[in-house]
């Protein structure tokens, strides 16, 4: 089944539920799914589903420290909470420990010289864990080597 395919079962259940909060964000995120793959002119592929879902969860970060920031607590909670349900759709996160094991054997395989091949450091660690961790994540834990 894909993605879409399980937010829209998701989507009925909730309907039929009156989960308000819940069919917004089902409804936001099929359409945001929906409208990468119009301008695409294609159906995504799970991974171009994946990064699109990963695209609304940092908006949603984003949004949350913005309204925190801004002394709007009721609005930051339900941004929380919007990204809570995003993130359900997501695949799992690695650990720091697992990531740490993924970036000990890129630095085998490329040996950098410095901070200067921190940009292929990065590239070859996001393609092997595969959006299965926060960029953010490991851009800390690879300057932290250099």
């Amino acid at each position: 089944m894909s993605l879409l395919q399980l937010m829209a079962a998701d989507l009925k259940q909730a309907l039929k539920n009156r989960d308000e909060l819940k069919v917004s964000s089902l409804r936001l995120m099929s359409n945001a799914i929906k409208l990468k793959a119009k301008d695409l002119l294609r159906p995504l592929e799970e991974e171009e589903e994946i990064q699109t879902m990963k695209t609304l969860a940092k908006q949603r970060r984003e949004a949350a420290e913005m309204f925190t920031k801004g002394s709007r607590p009721d609005l930051a909670e339900r941004e929380r909470a919007e990204l809570a349900l995003i993130e359900a759709y997501l695949p799992a996160q690695l650990e720091e420990g697992q990531i740490q094991a993924i970036l000990d054997q890129v630095f085998a395989s490329l040996q950098p010289q410095g901070p200067q091949d921190m940009g292929k450091v990065m590239k070859e660690a996001m393609s092997r864990l595969g959006g299965k961790a926060d960029g953010r994540l490991v851009n800390q834990l690879v300057k932290a080597r250099f």
